[in-house]
């Protein structure tokens, strides 16, 4: 069984993280932690988890998370750097869903989450964790950058076209829509449903973090610097992304073909026929990324439809995902829950 030890297990990441890892058939939770609800039982905060995880949250503390084979921190930014050196140090592997580690370059993570990084010496060996780019890294490293929601949608729906050189790789579009979850289970007026019901908006136009995570991510398999125009959206529902991506194409290609060859042994990318019309609730609740591309008026633009759950394949599944390939299980193993409909 993997000793499994969970940071952060308040948030709605957080017991995303443990909803499924309380059905991992490999997986022995060991701690959950939280320092304002220390003492809590986990199952009420979260009742979805009476009888099936019966641990109480813990303050987090070195010795009982170094007795783990792996640790998740879902955590705010900024905190998992904070303790990973030590961690690491003791043989713990180490996972972490938030930004600490996904941008190489320490002046671009101060710039972009203003604060110095805690251990910039790491961020070199610390793997991007998106499987469909970097499975075989994943595999042999003891630290994995989760991607952000965002950034996973965007980036496998752009993925199949850079690699082939396909497309201008300097005038890419990303018109992404999330639902409220992924800003977080904290207290905030854009978020209360009298505010985000009913209602529908841009935010960040002028930059996202999650921007020079996904620009990082696309130059790794570009030929071409790659330029991206993001637009965030919040929508009025829970749980959900839907990226809609533009590029211009550099030569005619079968798009359909494209992308279900370079997908095809993906466990959790599904390609739909061409031209279909991929729904945030086809995915809800499950670990996939459904995708559709088009070719309106079969001109040079190519329109890619992304869809995932922003707490499953946007973080607590991929992680999961993760943690599947660094311990050497089957990749699907507690991942195959269908999504929920209605």
């Amino acid at each position: 069984m993997i000793k499994v030890g969970v940071v952060g297990g308040t948030g709605y990441t957080g017991v995303e993280l443990l909803r499924l890892l309380a059905q991992h058939p490999q997986v022995d939770i060991k701690v959950v932690t939280s320092r304002s609800d220390a003492g809590m039982p986990v199952a009420q905060m979260f009742p979805n988890l009476r009888g099936f995880i019966n641990l109480a949250f813990t303050e987090p503390s070195m010795e009982t998370l170094t007795q783990c084979d792996i640790v998740f921190f879902a955590t705010p930014n900024g905190t998992a750097m904070q303790s990973v050196p030590e961690l690491l140090k003791n043989g713990v592997k180490v996972i972490d869903l938030a930004a600490d580690f996904r941008l190489k370059n320490p002046q671009n993570w101060e710039h972009w989450y203003k604060m110095p990084h805690a251990c910039p010496e790491l961020l070199d060996e610390a793997v991007y964790g998106l499987p469909e780019i970097n499975r075989n890294k994943i595999k042999g490293s003891r630290l994995v950058a989760n991607p952000g929601c965002y950034p996973t949608a965007v980036q496998l729906g752009f993925l199949p076209l850079l690699e082939k050189n396909l497309i201008e790789s300097d005038s890419l579009i990303a018109d992404v829509k999330s639902g409220v979850s992924g800003a977080g289970r904290k207290a905030e007026v854009a978020t209360l449903l009298a505010e985000a019901g009913d209602n529908f908006k841009a935010y960040n136009i002028q930059g996202h973090r999650h921007l020079p995570e996904i620009v990082q991510g696309l130059n790794q398999v570009s030929a071409q610097p790659v330029e991206l125009t993001f637009v965030p959206h919040l929508t009025p529902m829970i749980r959900g992304i839907h990226a809609t991506l533009y590029a211009n194409l550099t030569q005619d290609v079968d798009l359909y073909e494209l992308f279900a060859n370079r997908y095809q042994n993906e466990p959790f990318v599904d390609i739909l026929p061409f031209g279909s019309h991929p729904e945030t609730r086809s995915v809800r609740g499950s670990n996939i990324c459904r995708i559709a591309v088009h070719r309106p008026h079969n001109g040079k633009r190519v329109v890619i439809t992304s869809v995932i759950d922003n707490l499953v394949k946007g973080a607590a599944g991929q992680a999961i995902q993760n943690m599947n390939l660094l311990f050497d299980c089957p990749e699907t193993t507690g991942l195959q829950q269908i999504a929920l409909l209605p």
